[in-house]
């Protein structure tokens, strides 16, 4: 079971940087093919920039063409859970961080195999842990 944090809007703000805050926790989204990750290819984990869960893993992002970065799955499935967002007179699937309610971004039906999904993360939710060691990855 994910462990929640719970912090108050200011500790939020006094730990993240405008565009994190933004982001994560007022559910922003970065202008595409202008974040830190979208055409990044280093191996290695992407975790929350809110709480540093792992989220992702390197191994499962993918070229989507839409300027963000995009993964067919979470490193664990409860990493990142979803939510039903209907801003912007809309119906989508928001993605969230588990550990800290952080928005990441959303998920789409149009990913490749083997899941078929993409989740469209912002790169302002994520931070790129190029030396953490991937479990799944072979030698």
């Amino acid at each position: 079971m994910t462990t929640k944090i719970d912090k108050s809007e200011a500790e939020w703000r006094a730990e993240l940087t405008p565009e994190q805050y933004r982001v994560l926790r007022e559910k922003g989204t970065e202008r595409a093919f202008t974040g830190a990750y979208w055409d990044e290819h280093t191996p290695g984990v992407y975790r929350c920039a809110g709480c540093g869960a792992e989220l992702f893993r390197s191994d499962t992002k993918f070229e989507s063409g839409t300027g963000w970065p995009s993964f067919y799955q979470p490193a664990q499935a409860s990493a990142v859970e979803t939510d039903t967002d209907r801003s912007f007179f809309m119906t989508r699937t928001e993605a969230v961080c588990a550990t800290c309610g952080g928005h990441l971004g959303h998920v789409f039906d149009d990913g490749p195999n083997p899941t078929g999904l993409r989740y469209c993360i912002n790169s302002a939710a994520l931070k790129l842990d190029p030396e953490a060691e991937d479990p799944e990855a072979e030698e």
